[in-house]
C-alpha cells in the first residue's frame, strides 16, 4: 500500500545509463495556480489553460500546446529548444489554416528566455500557463505584462526526459 509520503519513481534506459526520476502524479487545479501578471485570465481561459497543461504533461518535452474552447489547435514537441517547439506548432497551424488568435499556450517547463512570450503575442495568444521557476521569471512576467497577456504559474514542472 502506498503511503502519503511515498514517492513513486519511473526509470528509463539511456544507452548504458539508467535515469531514475520521480513519477509525475501531481494534479494541477485552478486553486493551485498563481496568476503572476497584471492581466487576470478569464474563467474560460483558466479552463483552457488547465486542459492545455494536461496535454503538455503527456507530450514529449520540450512541449508547447495551443488550446481554444477546450480544443487542441496545435502541438510542438520533442525539440532541443522550447522556441523550436513553439515555431513548429505555429507553422503547423498556419499550414492547416488554423488560427491561434485568442488561444492559450501551455508549456510543461519554465521559460528561461522571453522569446516564447514575444512569439505568443505575435501569434495572438491571450494567456499562457507554465510552471515558473526560471531565474528569469521576473523578466518573463514583465514581458507578458508589456504584451498585456495573462500568465499563470502551475508550480509543477512536468518535463519528460
Amino acid at each position: 500500500m502506498k503511503g502519503k509520503n511515498d514517492l513513486i519513481y519511473e526509470t528509463k534506459l539511456l544507452r548504458d545509463k539508467l535515469l531514475i526520476q520521480e513519477k509525475d502524479e501531481k494534479t494541477v487545479t485552478k486553486k493551485s495556480l498563481s496568476v503572476v501578471t497584471k492581466k487576470k485570465p478569464t474563467t474560460k481561459q483558466l479552463d483552457d489553460m488547465l486542459f492545455a497543461f494536461k496535454i503538455a504533461r503527456y507530450v514529449k518535452s520540450n512541449s508547447i500546446v495551443f488550446v481554444k474552447n477546450n480544443k487542441t489547435l496545435a502541438i510542438g514537441a520533442g525539440q532541443m529548444s522550447r522556441i523550436d517547439s513553439t515555431n513548429i506548432a505555429f507553422n503547423k497551424s498556419k499550414k492547416e489554416r488554423i488560427s491561434l488568435k485568442g488561444s492559450v499556450m501551455a508549456s510543461e517547463a519554465f521559460f528561461p528566455f522571453r522569446d516564447n512570450v514575444d512569439l505568443a503575442k505575435k501569434i495572438g495568444v491571450s494567456a499562457i500557463i507554465q510552471p515558473g521557476g526560471s531565474l528569469n521569471d521576473d523578466k518573463i512576467i514583465d514581458v507578458a505584462d508589456k504584451h498585456k497577456l495573462a500568465m499563470c504559474f502551475s508550480h509543477t514542472r512536468v518535463f519528460k526526459h
